[in-house]
């Protein structure tokens, strides 16, 4: 069974990506590092020669920059960003696993003498929904293909914090082993036992390349 996992942390003061919202998104991209005209035509099924008719004004097709608005086409034959998903969609009932990996995340707290982590339904809704997107748009990474950062992610579903973590995982197949993966790794470690944090939220879902996919959001509010 292929087990992944992964870590990532944000304190304010750092620089947030801008956000695109979903309406925007189907008329224009932001570019990202590592972007260029050949991948975003293919991200969005549009012939090359379709996306630069659309571009007059990039003046070489071999050179775009991080935040660059790039037009992208809505006709027939090409297809708007990826669909987001939008918070009254995600029941804001935790399942059983998803309990149980928060109530295992503050026995490793309470154990080290750390304040437990109060329970955030909206965050946990976020959570699931970037579970369901690794999971449906078949990737592993901190960055969403759909909602970027999991920074991005919680300020567009309206959760604002003064900081933020997030660990992710894929494979493990019980709260109690995905847990235990993360204890096991220093990055996610580190979020699970940082004391700043006050509330959690946690997302789990089946299926796809990995068969159980987890993501732990944490905030201080």
């Amino acid at each position: 069974m292929l087990k992944k996992i992964m870590t990532s942390f944000l304190v304010l003061g750092l620089v947030f990506p801008l956000f695109v919202s979903n309406a925007e998104a189907n008329t224009t991209h932001q570019v990202r590092s590592g972007d260029t005209l050949w991948l975003i035509s293919l991200q969005y099924d549009l012939s090359f020669s379709d996306l630069l008719s659309a571009n007059r004004q990039i003046s070489n097709p071999n050179v775009i920059y991080p935040g660059q608005r790039v037009a992208i086409p809505t006709n027939n034959n090409s297809q708007a960003a990826p669909q987001q998903t939008s918070a009254e969609q995600v029941s804001s009932q935790l399942s059983q696993f998803e309990r149980e990996v928060i109530r295992l995340t503050n026995v490793e707290r309470q154990n080290r003498g750390l304040t437990p982590l109060q329970i955030d339904e909206e965050v946990s809704k976020v959570a699931r929904i970037k579970s369901q997107d690794m999971r449906d748009r078949g990737y592993f990474s901190h960055q969403s293909p759909t909602y970027g950062s999991p920074f991005d992610m919680l300020r567009s579903y309206g959760v604002s914090y003064r900081a933020a973590g997030e660990n992710i995982a894929a494979g493990q197949r019980t709260p109690q082993q995905v847990v235990q993966a993360w204890m096991n790794s220093q990055g996610h470690r580190q979020n699970i036992l940082n004391r700043n944090y006050t509330h959690i939220g946690v997302g789990h879902v089946q299926g796809g390349s990995y068969g159980h996919y987890w993501t732990q959001m944490f905030i201080s509010k």
